[in-house]
């Protein structure tokens, strides 16, 4: 879908806000929400900066009657693509909605709206002692709408979930630009269909989301991190499943293989020899923090164990977490590109998938650095290329296909936390069967009757 308004359209769509300067037509003001982290580039005709609620619904309703498309955008921290204009249109973007609107710690729970940053909200918590699980490395500068948009994860998400499982209620506006409330203020809700669920990860195509109701939870009493090395990246994947098999769930289970490593090293953090590393953090009551972490201990023995380093304070503890930190600016340096995928297989087929992308990388003849939430076995793949050399884009092209047929075949699936986006959109068959799939387009047709939500995005044509 590709569409220019009227001068006339355009003139009633400015209409229905408030200042005049959160309208944006002049092509150099658009170009900043032309693109996201994916590198990909559109530029709509024209950007809308609500404030509220209702300039959504009148926004949307116009563009439901004229067929406009809108890409609704939060911080443009996505890498799939999901908040670029391809269709051009309209972009609704939710920056300037940015209010706490209550938090009520005798229920746990906090109201914002879709423009909060991530880090804003955490910062807020704190003090109450109480914080929001889902912290993906962008927190500090990525908006809660967009967290759930992409069901965004991060760490923690091994023990608390995923912003899907934190998420109570939602306010959004349909593709009609008709406003609706599902969920409740209460943790447990049986009543009707879960339409918040079917929101979180939608990728703005049901829907743009006004106000989240999110689950919070108490700040743990204690805490404590552990470094351990592996002398192959085998035996550190063979670790991370002894370790999931034992009742003690971790807050975080990071894993960084031989590459990864190689990089962290260039970066001045020095660390003992081993081609894989694994980062656990524990976090109990204070009486039971020495008990979590000796079980930990005992399933992380095993084949391969060379080191084992454990922080006693926040010092040593923020020392650990440096090394996972110092990757993702590292990787920008090794290559143009990166392709960044955030694939996922059950925890116990974590050693087939490392030594599977390791003879992809071999096969292919691309330097592919893995790292991410081990816990969950949700893996950052990273394709490092040149996109200005044919040979090397066309092998990774190849090299992206087998991957996803290697997941698959593992039972796993092809994204944890980024979403589908355009990144990943014409390997859903693959992931989903077909009637699946066309349930998921009647879906749609429900909530966006005219197709103008986030076209192109997610499901395929």
């Amino acid at each position: 879908m590709s569409h220019a308004m009227t001068p006339s359209v355009l003139q009633q769509l400015g209409a229905c806000l408030t200042h005049p300067d959160q309208w944006l037509t002049a092509a150099e003001d658009c170009l900043a929400y032309s693109f996201d982290n994916s590198k990909r580039m559109a530029r709509p005709q024209a950007v809308a900066l609500c404030t509220t609620t209702a300039e959504v619904c009148a926004l949307l309703a116009i563009c439901h009657a004229h067929g406009v498309p809108v890409t609704a955008r939060g911080r443009g921290t996505n890498t799939t693509g999901a908040s670029v204009p391809m269709a051009g249109g309209l972009v609704i973007s939710l920056e300037r909605m940015q209010r706490i609107l209550d938090i009520n710690t005798a229920d746990r729970y906090a109201v914002v709206e879709p423009g909060v940053l991530n880090g804003d909200l955490q910062a807020a918590l704190k003090p109450l002692g109480f914080f929001w699980p889902p912290d993906p490395t962008s927190a500090g500068f990525s908006s809660i709408g967009g967290n759930l948009a992409c069901n965004a994860g991060g760490p923690r998400a091994v023990k608390y979930g995923a912003s899907r499982d934190n998420t109570l209620a939602l306010m959004a506006v349909d593709g009609r630009g008709e406003v609706f409330s599902c969920g409740s203020l209460t943790s447990k809700n049986s009543v009707g269909y879960d339409l918040t669920r079917f929101l979180v990860g939608s990728e703005g195509t049901l829907g743009i989301i006004t106000q989240a109701t999110l689950k919070l939870v108490p700040l743990p009493v204690a805490k404590r991190a552990l470094r351990l090395l592996y002398a192959r990246i085998e035996d550190a994947a063979a670790a991370v499943a002894r370790i999931m098999a034992q009742p003690v769930t971790p807050c975080a289970l990071e894993f960084i293989d031989r590459e990864a490593l190689a990089l962290v090293r260039e970066r001045g953090i020095e660390l003992p020899g081993g081609d894989a590393l694994l980062l656990v953090e524990v976090d109990a009551e204070a009486s039971a923090l020495d008990a979590a972490c000796k079980a930990v201990l005992a399933a992380a023995e095993g084949l391969g164990l060379v080191n084992v380093l454990v922080a006693h304070d926040t010092t040593q503890t923020e020392t650990l977490w440096a090394a996972r930190k110092a990757l993702s600016p590292a990787l920008r340096r090794l290559a143009p590109k990166k392709i960044n995928e955030d694939v996922v297989v059950p925890v116990s087929r974590l050693p087939e998938l490392i030594a599977g992308v390791d003879a992809l990388a071999r096969e292919h003849r691309i330097r592919i650095v893995n790292f991410g939430h081990a816990g969950n076995g949700n893996i950052h793949v990273n394709l490092m290329i040149n996109p200005d050399d044919p040979t090397q884009t066309a092998a990774a092209e190849h090299c992206l296909d087998a991957l996803f047929t290697l997941v698959i075949g593992l039972q796993g699936t092809l994204s944890g936390e980024h979403g589908i986006g355009l990144a990943k959109r014409d390997f859903m068959p693959r992931a989903i069967d077909a009637h699946t799939l066309d349930l998921m387009r009647s879906i749609k047709a429900v909530f966006d009757p005219k197709g103008i939500l986030n076209p192109g995005k997610l499901l395929p044509p």
